[in-house]
């Protein structure tokens, strides 16, 4: 028989210090962080350290963690490999604006990894990657508009904050006429209605907008998955179609591959999908942690600079940064780290999968082996409108359980899981699986129990002397 759910154990998280620090830091910071994406109130998590596959926070609680800072961190946390590389490199100095033999080490080996492309430079962040790779392919073809798909993230630049994430369908519009939503306050009007939204695997809408606006259009930007809705996968030929597609309407294609890049294959996504497309971003897996990225594409498309278009940066290819690029995509390229990774992967969302079919329950796990998503539903997503339609509260519920069980993804059923390769060591496994099963089985008590107490007399009763 089922544990009656009251005598289950409840864990429960250590949060003295962090409470404190909370208070502390809601006064200099807004919301308490660096990023709207880190502030969850009172549960607002102030880390200590990480190493391999785990971070602790302030109260010593310890958590598998499958964030990863939102997938950087690809081999694991202090990587001995890459820190003391980084280490003997930075003591010659860090910041010069003037090019270091690491940089170009750096953009060798995205090139090696990435055959296509021709030529690319070295930027901070995937923000500026993507801002930079639209640029590109404006300053490139003389057009105006890029097109990208609902739900996608491309960074917080205004051009990127148009349709990502909201979580009510009905604000993006019609689906066959969608709304360009930005995403907060202060994006100009006129900026916003440069990027068209799109709806993800539907090539047919996507020549309708072609045949539409397709003089206006530079470029479509996309994440190879739904990077910002659990990895939603394309569906077969849906990028080769676009590719073609785009070739016919003389539209640049721009891979963001700031999450999939050096994660799904050496080669990325591009190398995955067998894809060419024009112009690519990278970051996050570039440099496990540090803040390295890069843009890069084809010879002629990468011709407008440096002559006709503006790039720069003062930390742009900075010491540090290059030289975490040149250690990471050396062992990427050299050692089976993205085999033991997708190895890895497919255990965790094998035993999840089977923990769910236990209980009955209808869902789908979709994305790559490296980065994953759980969606409890009997549809298969394909576009971000689908993801409306699957039990992300209940996601969000046990995904937010499994931290006082020791792992930690991120509380929001948009994002995927993300594995390194120190999640291979020990028990990691055993222990994410062990924390998924009984969070699951805390979420289900709880909607039995509320169900339960939802169709006695006395609470029908109250609920409608409450109407």
């Amino acid at each position: 028989m089922p544990a009656d759910p009251a005598a289950r154990p409840t864990p429960t998280l250590r949060r003295e210090r962090q409470s404190a620090l909370y208070r502390r830091a809601k006064q200099a910071m807004p919301g308490g962080t660096n990023s709207n994406f880190r502030v969850w109130g009172d549960d607002t998590v102030y880390v200590d350290r990480g190493k391999g596959g785990h971070v602790w926070d302030l109260d010593g609680n310890g958590y598998v963690d499958l964030r990863l800072g939102y997938g950087p961190v690809i081999l694991g946390h202090g990587d001995d490999r890459v820190d003391d590389y980084v280490n003997e490199r930075m003591r010659k100095g860090v910041s010069f604006s003037l090019t270091s033999e690491d940089e170009i080490d750096a953009i060798e080996l995205v090139k090696e990894l990435n055959p296509w492309v021709a030529k690319a430079r070295m930027t901070v962040s995937g923000t500026e990657a993507t801002m930079h790779a639209m640029r590109v392919a404006r300053a490139y073809t003389g057009r105006t508009k890029i097109v990208k798909f609902e739900g996608q993230y491309h960074g917080v630049h205004d051009y990127a904050l148009i349709s990502v994430a909201p979580n009510n369908m009905a604000e993006l519009g019609d689906e066959e006429n969608p709304v360009g939503l930005a995403w907060g306050r202060g994006i100009p009007e006129q900026v916003a209605k440069t990027i068209v939204p799109a709806r993800y695997n539907n090539i047919e809408f996507l020549r309708r907008l072609f045949e539409r606006e397709g003089r206006d259009i530079a470029a479509v930007i996309v994440e190879p998955v739904l990077g910002n809705a659990a990895g939603i996968l394309p569906k077969p030929g849906f990028h080769q179609a676009m590719r073609a597609l785009t070739e016919e309407f003389g539209i640049l294609l721009i891979f963001d591959e700031v999450k999939t890049g050096f994660r799904f294959a050496r080669g990325g996504a591009a190398e995955y999908f067998g894809i060419t497309p024009d112009i690519a971003t990278y970051a996050k897996a570039m440099g496990n942690g540090y803040p390295a990225a890069a843009f890069g594409g084809r010879e002629e498309v990468m011709s407008v600079l440096p002559d006709k278009m503006s790039h720069g940066g003062t930390y742009a290819g900075n010491r540090v940064a290059a030289a975490a690029a040149v250690a990471t995509l050396r062992l990427i390229r050299d050692t089976n780290a993205l085999e033991t990774i997708h190895a890895t992967g497919d255990r965790i969302r094998d035993g999840v999968s089977k923990l769910i079919e236990a209980k009955g329950l209808a869902y789908h796990v979709t994305g790559h082996p490296s980065m994953f998503g759980i969606m409890f539903t009997d549809q298969v997503a394909s576009e971000y409108r689908d993801w409306a339609d699957t039990d992300h509260d209940l996601y969000d519920e046990v995904a937010f359980g499994m931290h006082a069980r020791g792992a930690m993804p991120e509380p929001d059923s948009r994002e995927p899981w993300f594995i390194c390769e120190a999640h291979a060591q020990g028990d990691i496994v055993d222990r994410v699986l062990t924390a998924f099963e009984g969070s699951l089985a805390a979420a289900l008590d709880r909607r039995a129990t509320d169900a339960s107490h939802a169709g006695r007399p006395e609470a029908a009763m109250s609920n409608a002397a409450a109407g």
